[in-house]
């Protein structure tokens, strides 16, 4: 069997099984990467030379970067900010606020947690609004998309074609190589977004309406000299919270409710909240405020915590007690934040409240908490939330600078891998992350996926494959000369991106872009940096791309909503980028 063929076949499997969702995207690779070296397609250097090639290792420092700078929360109160706290925001103006926002960190931050961060603060800003979330979380996830193609740390997928590119002999992205041609496509997007998707999308519920169900209370504090002190209550928007709602203030002794409109805060105020348990949640996204009881969050061992609700049973020792006299803390290795109690609300200081049987508790406490109170008598029910926990210490700070030094490392000389991996240093050797935490930070099945798709790369190059491909390609297309080859190969990648990874497209693409150039007498390296960036616009379905998946369920979407901003996007792309390969440049 002649060996295109061979290989061939194997990527149509590794196609077919992902199409189906039979094989996940991992096995589906690395799968069929064994299958070219058990097959003699490869040999044992060429099938392993993903795992010798930088990218691999720079996106798995940029995972532990970008992990700590989520844990330490260094972009939550940048999101605070951003998201404002006071008067309504029209709807195009927040959608700027968070898309470029989004898109400006996606730039140096890997786009999967800028997304995971920002998911809970946009819904809840939503519904403090009366939208839908549907509205604002599909432009979310595409402003990250946009915003990691004008960088080569940006996206995994610039990343593995400098890598697929350096293989094939030739020198590696620079940091603001793919920005040729991703920062006019991410400008145009972006425009697009601002412009038609208030008007394509539409509402999927989830507004501010009904009432107010199982409501938990939780106290918190006005941060002296912060952007809540000496507002009135309205200024700092607190009287838009969705099913929140404030309960009252205690001053000093003074306890003030019902709190009127004009109330003006103080540093020190400690402000009483209640409400359904996920806004209850969502209030430490709040700026200018602190939760109460954050200074137990503090005490917490090496900030490995969680969200946990715990319901109080009768032979519970806390029952009758209060938290401190029962020192809840040291017992249970958890810090109360928030009381639901049927009948009537809870007041001031949870730490001096008397707990009953059947109140729940929203606690913070570390991950093992449920293994170790699950079926003992203490709760009826332990129960693990997956938001993300409330932030703790100073290392913010440390998490940003680490950030920054990572960004602008390359720009002196230093590659792209040093910076990623003395920014991972960096990030434990400063008390950031412990090395568990840093080591969990790591998703290796993309790391691994990565590596694999590299050596596909070659087996499509060394094969004869991507001649092969490159010579259809230029049949369909030889009318349209240089530009119609560019169209035919931007096609095929966005077209592969949606059906399997945007990794695996990529691996595909580069080596039949190299091809279709030289065969076009146009710029490889143009070609390259088309299909590139092709291979990272998924915008027609849930499943393209993992922050569409994410953003599925929290904006209830359906399967069809994608292509309502996602076909425009799709077209951007398809006219832009064959225009700046044919005419062989982009922004330089």
């Amino acid at each position: 069997m002649p060996e295109e063929l061979l290989v061939g076949l194997i990527l149509l499997a590794m196609l077919v099984g992902q199409v189906s969702r039979r094989l996940s995207p991992t096995v589906g690779v690395t799968g069929a990467l064994a299958a070219l070296f058990l097959t003699g397609a490869l040999d044992a250097g060429q099938a392993l030379s993903g795992f010798s090639n930088p990218a691999p290792f720079s996106i798995a420092g940029l995972y532990v970067v970008a992990g700590a700078v989520d844990r330490a929360g260094g972009l939550r109160s940048l999101t605070r900010k951003i998201l404002g706290t006071g008067a309504p925001v029209a709807h195009h103006a927040g959608l700027l606020r968070f898309t470029g926002a989004a898109g400006l960190m996606s730039s140096f931050l890997a786009n999967t947690p800028v997304v995971a961060m920002l998911i809970t603060p946009i819904s809840s800003w939503a519904r403090r609004r009366g939208a839908s979330p549907s509205r604002y979380l599909i432009p979310l996830s595409y402003a990250a998309i946009l915003g990691g193609m004008p960088t080569l740390i940006g996206t995994s997928t610039n990343l593995v074609a400098s890598g697929i590119v350096h293989q094939s002999g030739q020198e590696s992205y620079s940091l603001f190589e793919p920005a040729r041609f991703g920062l006019p496509v991410a400008l145009a997007g972006f425009v697009i977004i601002a412009l038609f998707s208030s008007k394509l999308l539409v509402d999927r519920g989830e507004g501010s309406g009904g009432e107010i169900g199982q409501a938990f209370t939780v106290a918190m504090s006005v941060v002296s000299d912060d952007v809540v002190d000496g507002v009135t209550v309205v200024e700092a928007g607190l009287r838009q919270l969705g099913k929140v709602y404030l309960v009252g203030v205690r001053r000093s002794e003074v306890w003030v409710a019902p709190v009127s409109p004009d109330f003006q805060l103080r540093g020190g105020d400690q402000l009483t909240f209640a409400g359904e348990v996920d806004d209850v949640v969502a209030l430490q996204q709040l700026a200018g405020l602190e939760l109460l009881e954050s200074k137990h969050v503090v005490a917490l061992d090496e900030r490995q915590h969680s969200w946990f609700e715990a319901v109080v049973g009768a032979g519970s020792p806390v029952i009758g007690r209060t938290l401190k006299q029962v020192k809840f803390r040291s017992r249970y290795q958890a810090a109360v934040l928030a009381i639901h109690r049927s009948g009537h609300g809870i007041e001031g200081n949870l730490g001096d409240t008397r707990i009953q049987l059947g109140d729940s508790l929203l606690l913070v406490a570390d991950g093992g908490f449920g293994a170790r109170w699950s079926g003992r008598s203490d709760f009826l029910l332990v129960r693990r939330r997956t938001e993300a926990p409330p932030q703790v210490g100073s290392s913010a700070r440390i998490s940003l600078t680490v950030l920054a030094a990572v960004a602008l490392m390359p720009m002196f000389g230093v590659s792209v891998m040093k910076a990623a991996l003395i920014g991972a240093i960096a990030m434990v050797v400063g008390g950031v992350l412990t090395p568990r935490q840093a080591r969990d930070s790591v998703d290796l099945n993309v790391i691994l996926m990565i590596a694999s798709a590299i050596g596909i790369g070659v087996a499509v190059e060394s094969s004869g494959l991507a001649a092969w491909l490159a010579d259809r390609v230029l049949q369909v297309t030889m009318a349209g000369g240089t530009w119609g080859a560019a169209l035919g190969l931007v096609a095929l990648a966005l077209l592969l991106t949606e059906l399997m990874t945007n990794t695996g497209a990529v691996a595909m693409m580069i080596p039949i872009a190299f091809r279709v150039a030289e065969a076009s007498e146009a710029d490889p390296r143009i070609f390259a940096l088309g299909v590139t960036l092709a291979a990272s616009a998924s915008f027609l379905t849930p499943v393209g791309y993992q922050t569409n998946t994410m953003v599925y369920g929290p904006g209830r979407y359906h399967f069809t909503d994608y292509l309502r901003l996602g076909l425009p996007m799709t077209a951007m792309i398809l006219v832009l980028v064959p225009l700046m390969m044919a005419a062989g440049r982009g922004l330089w």
